[in-house]
């Protein structure tokens, strides 16, 4: 398939079975237990596909390491302002829906706006689509890892922001075309950066750099601390293992890919 080819299908697979994974957490009780160990498995994949795939790729592609580890750092910053900003996030009080729902916690609605969650969703999942289309321009491996980490970290975000939804006083089937809706900017944003990258090849180091330091952030600032409050030595071990497990999930499809 030509590259433009994977970007669509893994934008369009990875919305798609984001937002149905979603819906199955967000509507059924007895699912929802195991939200939690989707989070944890994240982590690991997101982590994962930083260190051992889209940092090495960036390294080897950039003609200056230096700048490349400045771009990261800048990242991580920019992120955190945007998510002050509720651009990146939807959180903006002490609590916050969708935190205390992948802490499982039950959230309880503050009349947050539904529009506002759906335009910081739509935001994100096109950056999504931009990151997922300069990896697989950078490599066809490192597009499939990069498509990975990110449905392994959107799969409980979207199951947070299907409970707000529903708590903000959205029927069921209007949440989850919302979220279908939204997610579907990744494809455009894919595409946009199929054709904008194929004559700007210079970016795709620090696009890598920037998704790199995206996931680094989300891993570290958003999701980790949420498993801090199940300090149990069970939780724990059961954390740590699925961390690993992640970490191992994104080793294995990349040796897998590059034989």
């Amino acid at each position: 398939m030509s590259a433009l080819a994977w970007i669509i299908v893994a934008s369009i697979s990875g919305g798609v079975l984001s937002v149905l994974c979603a819906a199955l957490f967000a509507l059924n009780t007895r699912a929802q237990r195991y939200v939690g160990a989707m989070v944890s498995y994240a982590i690991g994949a997101l982590l994962g596909a930083v260190f051992l795939d889209i940092l090495p790729e960036a390294i080897k592609l950039a003609p200056d390491v230096a700048v490349l580890s400045a771009t990261v750092l800048f990242g991580i910053l920019l992120f955190f302002v945007l998510e002050k900003l509720v651009l990146w996030r939807h959180c903006h009080h002490e609590h916050c829906e969708a935190h205390e729902l992948l802490a499982g916690e039950h959230g309880h609605d503050h009349g947050r706006s539904g529009l506002m969650i759906m335009l910081g969703d739509t935001f994100h999942n096109f950056v999504d689509g931009v990151i997922i289309a300069a990896a697989f321009l950078a490599d066809t491996h490192l597009g499939m890892v990069t498509a990975l980490a990110i449905i392994a970290h959107e799969i409980p975000q979207e199951v947070g922001d299907f409970a707000i939804l529903l708590h903000s006083g959205y029927s069921r089937a209007r949440a989850f075309q919302l979220n279908l809706i939204s997610s579907f900017a990744s494809v455009a944003g894919g595409v946009l950066g199929y054709f904008t990258l194929q004559t700007m090849q210079s970016w795709i180091p620090s696009l890598l750099a920037l998704a790199a330091a995206s996931m680094i952030y989300v891993a570290v600032a958003d999701l980790i601390p949420g498993l801090h409050k199940r300090a149990q030595l069970r939780d724990t071990l059961e954390q740590v293992g699925l961390i690993v497990l992640g970490v191992a999930t994104v080793g294995l499809l990349g040796a897998l890919v590059t034989e």
